[in-house]
């Protein structure tokens, strides 16, 4: 789409800059894997997530253990144990259960499996997630982890969640939101399709004002353009921002129906002026961001005083955890008391709370 014929002559005005996503954290992967090494970009995937955990872990001396089902905690350790060798880290792999000799200073101490979960405190423990929702997991599963990784696809492992005090370590974000997404792409409107008309209704509700600038933030295929679009009105500009390439490549359609801007860009440092959007839609998009509050406050920075803010998802908390095989925990970035708090500190005012089984629905006022 060119953006500066017809309707989006504006749209220059808008934008400031636009990152270079290989600078922001795309680098080069080298790192090796172990013997058993696979081919293509299986291969990389792996690379690159032990390259990222290996950034998460802080500095010094750490005790790290990595639970799940099976044999894979056990294969991820011995993985990461050479990975972290290869950067000039030191690294101490246990074995059995005897915790072994002391650690020199500023090494990493790596154990698997449930049982030496159990055996000792750990200044990070790491949770492979890879069992169907709903089966019984081992002692404390996904429950108090520091990192969690998605290995229902050994070729094709992402991390997942990385607690809050970890979360700034690293580059880790943009590649791994990159590696869920880009992989779920093609057949991600075959699996969600029927979730338009929930998208409809949120952004009726949320009674955006016609004739404003929107930002969908994290667009994925696209879905609330449609509604966007018949909210503000046909003259007006709809922005789509999404991180990952072939999200938007599958949101070409919609966005050309609904005569939108789409751009590549990372939700924690939009391109765009200030004050410049009347409203800000964001679907599933928090759950995403290693730091809630600061990337509710970049939506701030981009919202005008007065602006909307309207915090998305098709399926309720509840039900998207279960879904996952989890409960949900009280200090989660979207249950209530956190997010009116977190708003709060952001420039928000949060005028709508309603976490349904159907869907989640938040919105916010610019304050």
């Amino acid at each position: 789409m060119d953006y500066h014929q017809g309707r989006y002559r504006q749209l220059p005005y808008l934008i400031t800059h636009q990152p270079n996503m290989h600078d922001a954290g795309m680098a080069d992967d080298t790192s090796p894997l172990p013997a058993q090494t696979m081919t293509g970009a299986s291969s990389d995937r792996w690379r690159e997530l032990l390259d990222n955990i290996a950034g998460l872990l802080p500095a010094g001396t750490v005790a790290v253990v990595i639970d799940g089902p099976g044999e894979q905690p056990r294969v991820v350790a011995d993985r990461l144990a050479v990975t972290l060798r290869a950067a000039g880290r030191p690294c101490s792999r246990l074995a059995g259960i005897s915790p072994g000799a002391a650690p020199a200073a500023g090494t990493v101490v790596l154990a698997a499996g449930p049982a030496w979960r159990t055996a000792r405190d750990w200044d990070v423990v790491i949770w492979l997630r890879a069992e169907a929702a709903g089966h019984v997991r081992g002692p404390g599963g996904e429950a108090g982890a520091s990192i969690v990784i998605d290995v229902h696809d050994p070729a094709w492992p992402v991390i997942r969640r990385v607690a809050a005090p970890l979360a700034s370590r690293g580059a880790w974000y943009i590649s791994e939101t990159r590696a869920f997404f880009s992989a779920r792409a093609a057949t991600w409107d075959t699996k969600f399709g029927d979730d338009l008309p929930a998208y409809s209704a949120a952004v009726s509700q949320a009674r955006i004002p016609a004739g404003g600038v929107v930002i969908d933030v994290g667009c994925g295929t696209g879905r609330a353009l449609p509604a966007l679009r018949q909210a503000v009105g046909p003259h007006v500009i709809v922005i789509a921002v999404d991180l990952t390439p072939e999200m938007l490549r599958h949101a070409r359609a919609r966005g050309s129906v609904a005569h939108a801007a789409l751009i590549l860009a990372d939700a924690r440092h939009l391109p765009f002026a200030t004050a410049v959007a009347d409203a800000v839609f964001a679907a599933g998009l928090i759950m995403h961001m290693p730091d809630t509050e600061a990337g509710l406050r970049q939506l701030a920075r981009v919202t005008r005083p007065g602006g909307l803010l309207i915090l998305f998802h098709p399926t309720g908390r509840a039900a998207l955890a279960a879904r996952h095989g989890r409960t949900l925990e009280p200090d989660e970035p979207l249950a209530e008391t956190q997010l009116q708090r977190s708003t709060e500190n952001t420039g928000w005012h949060l005028t709508t709370y309603d976490d349904a089984e159907c869907r989640f629905l938040a919105i916010a006022i610019r304050q």
